[in-house]
């Protein structure tokens, strides 16, 4: 276990796009933890500060039955190595089951439901709701008493 003056060790995750994007508007909130960057495409290591840590897994949805075994496998055993203290995600599948998979490993869990769904929660919002010891939600009007929860937005 760390020593308590330890930064806590952080996995933020998620898919490319507008989920990468959010994910990236939360940088602030990592500045005194030890981050380790998780998305599907190579390429968004240029969007971090030289130096940072940064892992690939693979793309998924819920019509690639196949990628999204190879990712939820990718993910387990990238959480087996870093050890971290808590995992975000901003969505969409690849970040439910980072969320899933980190639950059952006793890491703590947040999850922030994309800007982009305005009238209702992503459908990995709703299932990681379930699953997240903090289920956020972008819009005022989507949150409720027991989740998700609304402090603001990130865009």
């Amino acid at each position: 276990m760390p020593a308590s003056n330890a930064p806590k060790k952080v996995v933020a995750l998620s898919s490319g796009g507008g989920h990468w994007v959010q994910l990236l508007r939360l940088r602030p909130a990592f500045a005194e933890c030890e981050v380790t960057y998780v998305t599907t495409r190579p390429g968004f290591a240029a969007d971090l500060e030289p130096g940072s840590a940064f892992r690939v897994i693979p793309d998924c949805n819920r019509d690639r039955r196949l990628q999204t075994v190879a990712c939820a496998l990718s993910v387990l055993v990238l959480l087996l190595r870093i050890r971290p203290d808590v995992i975000i995600s901003t969505g969409a599948l690849p970040g439910f089951l980072a969320v899933f998979i980190a639950k059952k490993l006793g890491i703590r869990t947040i999850w922030v439901d994309s800007v982009a769904n305005a009238e209702e929660l992503s459908l990995s919002g709703q299932k990681a709701g379930r699953h997240a010891d903090l289920w956020l939600t972008q819009w005022q009007h989507l949150a409720q008493p027991d989740g998700p929860h609304h402090f603001g937005s990130v865009l």
